[in-house]
């Protein structure tokens, strides 16, 4: 099949405004996350109910989100890069073999977080849980969200090459589709709705697993009916080792990245222990808030990724740089208004999840000051996103690990102070993130410098 017509159903991100494109995928990116962001906020919203040691353990069993974000964004990371450069250098025999690869690596790691999930989740949970109540509704839920975890990974794989041909809509439609259906299922399975069977924390868990698996399901569907690049999304490939050591070379730091994440959530909720179980509650709650309003900016740089790839493999250095420079002005204008809104509304933001005043009180104290590092979260943002798209993702790798190293040093030595108070790890997690947006920043503009230098446009079109 010529180039010109396997293209038909994707979007050349070479060509046109690059604002308009960036502003028109990062709208739909914005939306899809969102809706993904929702299936926690419902759960939240209906455990608030059950009482602080549901709400904390919802909480606490949350942050192995991360670690399985982590894992899924070493195959969303690698895969996305290497499709979108190749779909710029019309080489669509290697889209088709990077994203056969994808597939495999993340149904191997969907059995292995069920493995280890159900293996030692509640073992670890139990660990840093401030009370026996607090780990009893932690594991509960964790028990039940498992399945949703797992089902991230092929999910991921089917998205990331969607968003790798430009094409976003469909993954927004199917996510919105999937939390309407959350939304019915939660107080149905929590409080027993209907059914008389109240489940609790499991309940909300488990409404989040179902709802992924019909997300799954639809995706699946829709793959082959948006884009013609590649056919038959299920159909897996024979190992083949050069593609998936490429696929994780590119994937292994952002992958580290958040799991960097992963562990300083776990380290705050270690810290603040001995807090009380309110205290782990307010700080589940703030930094759910927190994920959602972070969208924005997430959705700019899930943007920036897809285009500025497509325009590297295309070998057009000076779109590289615009999209950098509109996707930086976005997020950073976005971000602003953002952090004006927790400043003065973090209240009102924390409000729906918690009808407890000790866990508004912590949440919102949370919100106010780590909003001071919105800008900076942004940009640093942005800077992944360029990373993914040239291919070299370790300086993000690097700024996580030196983000990692000023605060868990500088919270663990605030926390065995007499004086230490709540607030004063939240301004450790601020100050840390404005060091890792300059040295992102830092790193960026030397990425951009060496890896544009004498680019060129491929001189021939690989085809198939």
């Amino acid at each position: 099949m010529r180039g010109a017509e396997r293209t038909t159903m994707q979007h050349d991100l070479t060509q046109g405004s690059i604002s308009r494109k960036l502003i028109g995928m990062a709208a739909f990116i914005g939306m899809g996350l969102l809706f993904q962001t929702l299936y926690y906020l419902v759960d939240l919203y209906f455990v608030a109910g059950i009482g602080p040691d549901a709400l904390a353990g919802v909480g606490l069993a949350g942050i192995v989100f991360f670690l399985a974000m982590a894992a899924s964004q070493m195959v969303g990371v690698g895969a996305l890069s290497l499709i979108a450069r190749a779909i710029g250098a019309k080489d669509f025999a290697q889209v088709d073999g990077v994203y056969r690869q994808s597939m495999l690596l993340s149904l191997g790691l969907s059995a292995l977080t069920l493995a280890v999930g159900y293996g030692v989740g509640g073992m670890a949970i139990r660990a840093v849980a401030a009370d026996p109540g607090t780990a009893e509704q932690g594991t509960a839920y964790l028990y039940g969200f498992l399945p949703a975890l797992a089902l991230m990974f092929p999910t991921g794989a089917l998205s990331s090459a969607l968003r790798a041909a430009g094409v976003v809509r469909p993954t927004m439609l199917v996510q919105s589709g999937s939390v309407l259906l959350n939304a019915i299922l939660a107080p149905i399975l929590i409080a027993g709705w209907g059914s008389g069977l109240p489940l609790g924390a499991f309940g909300a868990g488990l409404a989040s697993s179902i709802a992924a698996l019909v997300s799954f399901a639809a995706a699946v569907w829709l793959f082959g009916r948006v884009q013609t690049l590649i056919q038959a999304p299920l159909r897996l490939a024979r190992p083949d080792a050069p593609v998936i050591g490429r696929i994780v070379g590119i994937g292994l730091p952002s992958a580290v990245e958040f799991l960097l994440m992963f562990v300083t959530m776990s380290v705050i909720y270690v810290l603040i222990r001995d807090f009380g179980a309110e205290a782990q509650a307010g700080f589940g709650v703030g930094s759910r808030v927190m994920q959602a309003v972070f969208l924005p900016a997430m959705a700019v740089s899930f943007a920036v990724a897809p285009v500025a790839g497509q325009n590297f493999g295309a070998g057009l250095p000076d779109r590289v740089r615009r999209t950098v420079r509109d996707a930086a002005v976005m997020s950073s204008v976005l971000m602003a208004v953002l952090t004006a809104l927790c400043l003065f509304e973090a209240r009102w933001l924390v409000a729906p999840f918690t009808p407890d005043p000790a866990v508004a009180e912590v949440a919102s104290t949370y919100l106010r000051i780590v909003s001071l590092n919105f800008i900076a979260t942004g940009l640093i943002f942005t800077a992944s996103g360029t990373f993914q798209a040239l291919g070299d993702t370790r300086p993000a790798l690097a700024g996580g690990l030196l983000r990692l190293v000023v605060f868990v040093t500088g919270a663990v030595w605030i926390s065995a102070q007499p004086w230490a108070r709540l607030e004063h790890i939240w301004w450790m997690s601020a100050i840390s993130a404005l060091i890792h947006a300059v040295v992102a920043l830092l790193f960026l503009r030397h990425q951009l410098k060496v890896k544009l230098a004498g680019l060129e446009a491929p001189a021939t079109t690989a085809g198939v």
